[in-house]
């Protein structure tokens, strides 16, 4: 994907947030992160990825961002999942920084700042959600994704699924595109030798909309996606040009 620089690259950092059917999240959304872009320890800037939602979240995403000037967006025709919005979002930044949340705001968009005042010196700083506040059983669901994850990938990620995240832009467009590639951020940004920290941060019950997860995609999914992961990582390659002449 050969996307031509844009105004992301005014921002230091630019915050991705991928949507499918939030039509209720949104204008809640909005107001939380200008309430953050106010008060952001670095530029920011926010970029909607609309992975192909039915519902009223394109036209409503479309109103915020001819409202509010540090608001842009891009949209699929199609729903191709968290991955391929994710790393559409990423490929489409210029910023020198890229920040990941979800649009349920299950997390707090302030706690970025936690996460900024480390991002120059690690490739990533990814979040723990603490006190969390979901149901038991999905809790459930979460810790034994998690621990089967950390065992395949010994990244020692302790809450991979948490949807709070910033990334150097440099090491995240060199993140390989996958299905389910969201899962696994801190394993890949390893395996560039990159170098993850990982912070505290809040947690809340979401508050509108349905949750796109279940018991399916929260473990056959990451079951079949970590053998896929333990493949590449035996045959990835890095390299650092030394020295060209290309203008």
């Amino acid at each position: 994907m050969n996307v031509k620089v844009n105004s992301t690259s005014d921002y230091k950092v630019t915050i991705i947030v991928p949507i499918y059917n939030e039509e209720e999240n949104v204008y809640i959304l909005k107001e939380e992160l200008l309430q953050f872009l106010q008060h952001s320890m670095f530029p920011a800037c926010v970029l909607f990825v609309n992975d192909g939602s039915k519902d009223s979240s394109l036209q409503k995403i479309k109103e915020i961002c001819i409202s509010n000037t540090h608001f842009f967006y891009i949209s699929f025709k199609n729903n191709k999942g968290l991955s391929a919005a994710l790393k559409a979002g990423i490929d489409s930044c210029f910023s020198e920084y890229v920040g990941y949340m979800d649009a349920d705001l299950q997390t707090d968009p302030e706690d970025f700042n936690l996460l900024f005042k480390d991002i120059g010196e690690y490739e990533m700083v990814t979040g723990i959600r603490v006190n969390r506040n979901d149901s038991y059983f999905k809790k459930f669901q979460s810790k034994i994704a998690n621990s089967y994850r950390r065992m395949m990938t010994q990244d020692g990620v302790s809450d991979t699924g948490c949807p709070l995240k910033v990334m150097q832009t440099d090491s995240a467009k060199r993140i390989p595109l996958f299905n389910g590639m969201h899962r696994f951020l801190p394993a890949l940004i390893m395996l560039q030798n990159g170098r993850v920290k990982q912070i505290p941060v809040s947690h809340y019950p979401r508050m509108a909309g349905t949750s796109k997860y279940h018991l399916w995609n929260r473990f056959y999914g990451p079951f079949i996606d970590c053998f896929a992961y333990r493949w590449m990582k035996k045959r990835y390659i890095n390299y650092n040009v030394d020295e060209h002449n290309l203008n």
